[in-house]
């Protein structure tokens, strides 16, 4: 039977209707980002790269049971970690992901290793998603060392430990307390054999956090455990599992580094020639300090932090014409605005009353932007 116009108008209607449904699906197709598949990884030092900028790890070096890691988009997850190791020992494994030079392994574009002394800020975040069902720390490092190596253990090792499950605990002793980005820490100093270990260890979990890797830099620098000369090679974060861990994930990561040079005005961190004067008046329990910091370089600064240790047993309960970061122990004291430039050759002066127990001692070195300075 022939058909009639209508139908075959009606039939020319659909396969138009037809045709301009491919082109549009061709085009959606030839624009919208492709979704990529989770990579798993169970080869003991298997890796992968995600976001075209950060290398996921696997990382399993201290027991022969399976571990599994799946690297998704924005970070992994653990998706198999059998067995246990003593908790009084090194834990299981560090899977994690992370931006710089690990074992030769660099991440694709990374500016590390780079220089403390030219690095302005190095601004960070991490999420975190824990479990109940095992033993670990989740714990985020930062490495330094006297050269810009890309290859095996650095010299210093910084830990901060977001939270922690079950009878472990970081390489070392107590050594104090510290306010470190706007957050209180107990601090552990060690050395594990291979590298000094300072680790930050939060009172209670924390899930997800920005903060500023430099500012965990300057407190290695303030305690003599790295100098402003030296480079921070790698960042990374993970975990360190001692018992299972399945289940365990970082569901976000950044990191950026950014250079500003020697002394750059403006720029806070930015490395100076300095002298401090530490004029105290102490007695039987309480003293007073007057700091003078002296810019003896030939740049300005703008926006100083002058970090020290305070020895033990003296406690800061009030402060003048600066910003103070920690009481006890490491403490970082900052500018406010009406002293915040410091000219060559330039001063500026802040002082900080405080408590103290046994024979009054004053601090043993100071840090100007990560810079180590002469004491007058």
């Amino acid at each position: 039977m022939r058909p009639s116009r209508l139908h075959a108008r009606r039939a020319r209607g659909l396969l138009g209707a037809l045709l301009t449904s491919l082109v549009s699906l061709a085009a959606l197709l030839t624009t919208a980002p492709v979704a990529q598949a989770d990579t798993t990884i169970c080869q003991p030092f298997g890796t992968t790269t995600i976001q075209g900028r950060y290398v996921v790890q696997n990382n399993r070096w201290g027991t022969s049971a399976t571990q599994c890691v799946t690297a998704t988009d924005s970070g992994f997850r653990i998706t198999q970690a059998d067995g246990s190791v003593p908790t009084n020992g090194a834990p299981k494994s560090y899977p994690s992901l992370y931006n710089g030079c690990h074992y030769t392994n660099c991440s694709p574009g990374t500016s590390l290793p780079a220089q403390l002394n030219t690095i302005s800020t190095a601004p960070s975040s991490i999420s975190f998603n824990y479990v109940n069902d095992a033993v670990y720390d989740a714990a985020y490092d930062i490495w330094l060392d006297p050269t810009p190596r890309t290859d095996g253990v650095n010299r210093t090792e910084i830990m901060i430990w977001f939270n922690r499950v079950g009878s472990v605990q970081p390489i070392g002793s107590p050594v104090g307390n510290a306010n470190v980005g706007g957050r209180n820490w107990q601090v552990w100093s060690g050395n594990n054999g291979s590298n000094d270990v300072l680790s930050f260890v939060a009172p209670s979990a924390i899930t997800s956090w920005n903060f500023d890797v430099m500012d965990f830099a300057r407190q290695a620098v303030s305690r003599g455990l790295a100098q402003n000369s030296w480079y921070l090679t790698s960042v990374q974060a993970g975990f360190e599992p001692w018992q299972n861990g399945t289940g365990l994930a970082v569901t976000s990561f950044s990191s950026t580094v950014n250079k500003g040079s020697s002394g750059d005005p403006g720029t806070p961190g930015g490395s100076t020639a300095c002298k401090v004067a530490y004029g105290a008046n102490a007695w039987q329990g309480g003293f007073t300090t007057d700091v003078t910091i002296t810019n003896t370089g030939a740049s300005p600064v703008s926006g100083w932090k002058l970090a020290f240790t305070l020895p033990s047993g003296q406690q800061i309960t009030s402060a003048w014409n600066a910003n103070l970061s920690g009481s006890s122990g490491a403490v970082t004291a900052s500018n406010v605005s009406h002293n915040s430039e410091l000219a060559a050759g330039g001063q500026a002066t802040f002082g900080f009353q405080g408590t103290s127990s046994g024979t009054f001692a004053k601090p043993s070195a100071f840090s100007l932007n990560g810079t180590s300075c002469a004491t007058v």
